[in-house]
């Protein structure tokens, strides 16, 4: 049997963005024989999911993939749903259940190697040499005990609120929502660049994708250059976005 539909198949059953014909013939004719249907899936993804969706000179994504519609950005939408699955990309995500001074604060203990465990600071350190093994125990204790309290700031908890900006095929960009939590999106979780499926039905309102489990399929994947350049300017994206210039 053909290897190409095949492994087309088994692409699509794992909702991964829809691969380009090119693409299929180039992983199964580079080698002779070829890998099982396994190995090539394997590598099928980990392509798929590193991928920018936009850059038509790759030819890795199907240039046939359905694109959001010309007016979803339409503010004057009351509401609408998406009428095809539409894979999309991360390209922004902020916590919309902090104010942005309490993720600058946030920030910039993390990035003094604080972390916060109810009203005490905890600053983790490296013991010094010639301390005793009761000291380095206790430093490792509280750096495990203050790791609840890090991965709540940085992924918001179980109430919190994100917005995304979403960009599909074509290059269009779109706000989206948390309509109800999703677990999987959270800063420190959710990369720039990572794929998600927007099913048939999402709602649409007001030129926002309203996300939900049901209609929102987290596909995981990142762009290492742009989640690399996004985590770096972050921290002054917020500041300057409340005039915060504070000397360090």
């Amino acid at each position: 049997m053909d290897l190409i539909p095949q492994l087309q198949r088994a692409i699509l059953a794992q909702f991964l963005p829809p691969p380009s014909q090119t693409f299929l013939t180039t992983l199964t004719t580079a080698r002779s024989p070829p890998p099982p249907i396994p190995s090539l899936l394997a590598t099928a993804k980990a392509r798929l999911l590193a991928s920018d969706l936009t850059n038509t000179s790759s030819a890795i994504i199907d240039p046939s993939a359905p694109v959001f519609p010309a007016n979803i950005d339409a503010a004057t939408v009351k509401e609408t749903n998406l009428a095809q699955n539409t894979h999309v990309q991360v390209i922004d995500i902020e916590n919309l259940s902090l104010s942005r001074w309490e993720q600058v604060e946030e920030l910039e203990a993390i990035e003094r190697g604080e972390r916060t465990r109810g009203r005490q600071v905890i600053r983790v350190v490296a013991p010094e040499d010639g301390d005793n093994e009761a000291d380095a125990s206790s430093t490792a204790q509280q750096t495990q005990a203050s790791r609840p309290a890090a991965a709540a700031i940085t992924t918001g908890g179980a109430n919190a609120v994100h917005r995304l900006v979403l960009q599909d095929r074509q290059g269009k960009r779109v706000f989206a929502v948390e309509l109800r939590r999703i677990n999987g999106i959270g800063i420190g979780k959710t990369h720039i660049g990572e794929k998600i499926l927007l099913k048939a039905g999402a709602v649409v309102a007001r030129g926002t994708v309203l996300l939900t489990p049901e209609t929102c399929t987290l596909l995981g994947g990142k762009i290492d250059a742009w989640h690399e350049t996004w985590m770096e300017g972050r921290l002054a994206r917020l500041k300057e976005s409340v005039g915060a210039d504070r000397p360090r």
